[in-house]
This record gives structure tokens, C-alpha cells and sequence, in this order.
């Protein structure tokens, strides 16, 4: 049974490091603008939303507009996070095989 014995030191290698890089991925920020800087949205790597800037002149354009445009900024926050969250966390699971299942 030395498999098994391997495999769980790498589970737990692979453990320690989720939990190393979630501690990064929560200090790790990501801005995003819509509408030429108008929307200014700030989302760490871990997906928590930190901020949220309007320009004023901004809120003086249609009420359509105005939603479009920090719902386009929201949107792209969330995305660059996932895509973000996702790419990092491939490289501390790639190192982790299971035999049989890969």
C-alpha cells in the first residue's frame, strides 16, 4: 500500500498549497473600467467584491445607460476573477495525479 501512502502526502501537499494560495488570491486585486473609465469596479482574485466608483458625469446619461454600463463593469470583474482564480488554481492541482484517472 506505498501508493496510497503517496497519494495522501501529495493530497496533503496539494492541501497546504489551496489553502497558501487562497491567501493569495484574496490580497491578489483586479480593476476593471467600463464606459472610458465611467464604471471603476475593484474584485480581488478570490472573487470579493471591494469597490465600486461612479463618474458623476456619468449619472447624468439615461438610466439604460447608466445600468448598462455597471452591469457590463460588474460582469468583467467577475469574469477576469473566475479566469483568474481558475489559472492559479491549475497550477497547485496540476502536480496532483491519480492513478487511473488521468
Amino acid at each position: 500500500m506505498a501508493g496510497v501512502g503517496k497519494l495522501l502526502k501529495q493530497a496533503q501537499k496539494m492541501q497546504r498549497g489551496i489553502e497558501s494560495l487562497q491567501t493569495e488570491l484574496d490580497a491578489h486585486e483586479i480593476d476593471v473600467t467600463s464606459g472610458g473609465g465611467a464604471v471603476k469596479v475593484k474584485v480581488t482574485g478570490s472573487g470579493k467584491f471591494m469597490s465600486l466608483e461612479l463618474d458623476p458625469e456619468l449619472l447624468k446619461e439615461d438610466a439604460k445607460f447608466v445600468s448598462d454600463t455597471i452591469l457590463t463593469a460588474v460582469q468583467d470583474a467577475a469574469k477576469q476573477s473566475k479566469e483568474y482564480n481558475d489559472s492559479e488554481m491549475q497550477k497547485v492541482t496540476s502536480a496532483f495525479q491519480v492513478p487511473g484517472f488521468m
